[in-house]
């Protein structure tokens, strides 16, 4: 593996076979040698098991397990596209986001082209990247740890086959501005496929959910990526999708495995949308515990930036070995940082602990959840929270 660096530490750089950045890799494996590990916080999973309906639905599948599903899927892009408000033909479906993802760059690989994203993000697109040929183009945050949009758009040049953009970001959780994002999408030349991944759109207030069929109207080289893992905690059942304009999702249906799509992922999807009330209160749960444990650590000192997935961003150096040493797994990058998934109780009260001391952090948590500050009845997909500054210094 080589890493080539262009000029500064600001600008992109070139990543063969995975990037120096992404070396650690999201595992549920666990360094003995740091202790008896209590909770593992690698994967940004959601905590809840599936819902008691979806798991009758499952049931009932698996009763008819010795049968094959559809050749290519047909029934489960129609109930997303009914769902999305697309027609079915603009809808692709996969082995989870990361297996449509796939299938995108399989399909506009080709010797000598490139893909652009920022650095660090969802370390499955250098991997994936690597697996169908294309050379990454890693264009690191900016100072405020969000994606630099403009130096991902500097980035993009001939050899540019496709670029991605998270929103939320993976592993900040920031979101990019709506008028940002557009002006981007703008700049990018119609002929390079881009990704929009809202893998943690459903943690989105509504304030900040963009428009998604204004969007592949406007830019025809889009693809809105999504999934079921997160918000849905349908994690083990690898289901997510693509939609987008028809021409450029029939290119990349071609690369559907046939029979790949059981049919446990259509009847999973058909009662998860039945249970939106419930999947709602779940999400809700999982930001409150976030914002919770957040407002404990920055009263502590301890600077993150502002989440909008089910995961907090923990910057700085030793991150990753303290909490190892309190028994709790974190998804480790480079330089020390850690990201760790939120919503179970009892893990943000350990990471409280292992990070500023058993005594402060508990009258602390305390007087947070006494005030009454974060309402259940909130009317966004999160309660509303103290203003304070969103960005972290990032190295």
């Amino acid at each position: 593996m080589s890493t080539h660096v262009s000029g500064d530490e600001s600008r992109p750089f070139v990543v063969r076979g995975g990037g120096k950045w992404a070396v650690r890799h999201g595992t549920r494996r666990h360094d003995r040698g740091a202790g008896e590990r209590r909770f593992d916080l690698t994967l940004s999973e959601n905590p809840f098991p599936p819902l008691p309906s979806v798991i009758e639905a499952l049931n009932c599948a698996l009763a008819h397990a010795n049968r094959y599903p559809e050749f290519l899927p047909e029934r489960l892009p129609r109930m997303i596209a009914d769902r999305v408000g697309v027609d079915a033909d603009q809808v692709v479906v996969g082995a989870g986001a990361t297996g449509v993802a796939l299938q995108i760059m399989q399909t506009v690989a080709g010797p000598g082209r490139a893909m652009v994203f920022a650095a660090p993000t969802f370390d499955g697109y250098p991997l994936m990247a690597a697996m169908a040929g294309l050379e990454s183009i890693a264009v690191p945050l900016d100072s405020s740890g969000r994606q630099d949009l403009w130096g991902m758009a500097r980035a993009i040049g001939e050899r540019t086959a496709l670029v991605a953009v998270c929103r939320p970001h993976n592993p900040t959780g920031t979101v990019a501005a709506a008028s940002e994002l557009k002006a981007f999408l703008f700049g990018v030349p119609r002929h390079i496929p881009v990704i929009l991944d809202e893998a943690y759109a459903e943690f989105l207030s509504v304030e900040e959910l963009l428009d998604p069929l204004e969007l592949i109207a406007r830019y025809p080289n889009l693809l809105v990526l999504r999934t079921f893992s997160k918000a849905y905690g349908l994690a083990g059942l690898r289901i997510g999708y693509a939609f987008g304009h028809r021409d450029l999702i029939r290119r990349v249906r071609r690369l559907q495995v046939p029979f790949g799509m059981p049919e446990t992922a259509t009847a999973a999807v058909a009662a998860s949308y039945a249970a939106t009330s419930e999947l709602s209160e779940r999400v809700l749960r999982i930001t409150i515990e976030r914002e919770l444990l957040r407002t404990s650590l920055r009263r502590n000192g301890i600077r993150i930036p502002r989440s909008r997935g089910n995961f907090l961003y923990l910057p700085g150096p030793g991150m990753v070995e303290t909490l190892a040493r309190a028994g709790i797994a974190a998804k480790g990058y480079p330089d020390g940082s850690a990201r760790i998934a939120v919503g179970d109780a009892a893990a943000g009260r350990a990471v409280e602990r292992a990070l500023c001391g058993p005594t402060l952090v508990r009258s602390d948590r305390a007087r947070i959840e006494e005030s009454g500050a974060w309402s259940l009845t909130a009317p966004a997909a999160y309660p509303s929270v103290p203003p304070d500054d969103c960005s972290v210094d990032h190295p």
